[in-house]
């Protein structure tokens, strides 16, 4: 592993000699460091958390053909996003943004890397440097067709399911609702929906469009985001959002979708997934301590870079203000 990060480090170096830099635009690459790979939104310093001997060798090796690949052919475009992604996969996410950023000197029109860094300044609670990258991937996608975008961590039926294009207006409209801008976050999750073109998609994004309208107040255009959601629906990967949608329809209890009590290491991913969702539930039925302790449920666990954790914590730093 201490390889790999002095290899990474000559390479970006090595790219950093032909190019005029800044400090923001080369963010060292250092492993083993002390440095936190995030600072929460309450000043709490985030590092990666642990994982299991098996899950950390598979995600590890997996690094190393990204890595091998990348030492093979640095400049191109594939190889430059997959050792960002899988980078990112161990929560290295200071080392991902790095290869992002040094890639976009050799790929300056490059949507694809300007989606990926802005999905891990997201990860890195550096909102604005999101919404930016967004907008220019945004911007330099125009025009081209719907692309599948390939998944790092496949679902049960290895089966890709999202687009580039869905991908930058997802998250871009998620930096956003982070920011509590939901006017912004509204527009955007409507312009997303023409590009959830399976039901996966379609959950995910009406998930988080339903609870921006509930944040405005808009609860008509709320309820009409709930019409295309129905229980015969075929879900993938998406079963969470799906489960939620369900619970504002009134056809799931928020006891059926969380369990603040249970203690299963196994379930605390799911603790976070569901619970941003079920917290939301009891704040638009007034119930504001109910919601608080499920938010405090969630950022009781180590899945910080989650959405649902993100969501929750910029909620709790906002309820104490």
């Amino acid at each position: 592993m201490q390889k790999l990060g002095v290899v990474l480090l000559l390479i970006c170096l090595g790219w950093a000699s032909c190019t005029p830099t800044t400090e923001k635009e080369t963010p060292p690459l250092m492993l083993d460091s002390p440095i936190p790979e995030a600072i929460s939104l309450a000043g709490q310093e985030l590092f990666p958390p642990k994982e299991t001997a098996a899950g950390l060798a598979k995600k590890d090796s997996l690094l190393q053909i990204a890595q091998r690949n990348f030492e093979a052919d640095s400049t191109q475009l594939d190889n430059i996003i997959w050792l960002g992604r899988r980078l990112a996969y161990l929560s290295r996410y200071r080392d991902a943004i790095a290869v992002f950023t040094t890639g976009l000197r050799v790929h300056p029109d490059s949507p694809e890397l300007y989606r990926h860094r802005g999905h891990r300044y997201l990860s890195t609670r550096k909102f604005d440097l999101a919404i930016a990258d967004f907008e220019k991937a945004a911007e330099l996608v125009e025009g081209r067709a719907i692309e599948i975008e390939p998944d790092g961590l496949p679902n049960k039926l290895n089966i890709p399911l999202s687009t580039l294009q869905f991908n930058i207006w997802y998250h871009w409209a998620l930096a956003y609702y982070l920011k509590a801008d939901f006017e912004k976050a509204a527009e955007l999750y409507e312009a997303c929906q023409k590009y959830s073109t399976n039901t996966d998609l379609l959950t995910a994004t009406s998930d988080w469009q339903y609870m921006t309208y509930r944040r405005l107040g808009k609860l008509a255009e709320a309820e009409a985001v709930l019409e295309a959601i129905t229980p015969e629906l075929e879900i993938i990967e998406n079963a969470s959002y799906f489960n939620r949608l369900l619970m504002y329809k009134g056809m799931k209890k928020p006891e059926d979708l969380l369990d603040l009590n249970n203690t299963d290491p196994d379930q605390l991913l799911n603790i976070v997934t569901q619970g941003y969702g079920v917290g939301n539930w009891y704040l638009y039925h007034g119930d504001t301590e109910k919601a608080k302790q499920v938010f405090d449920r969630i950022l009781a666990t180590t899945y910080w870079s989650a959405f649902g954790y993100i969501a929750a914590e910029a909620d709790a730093v906002r309820m104490k203000d």
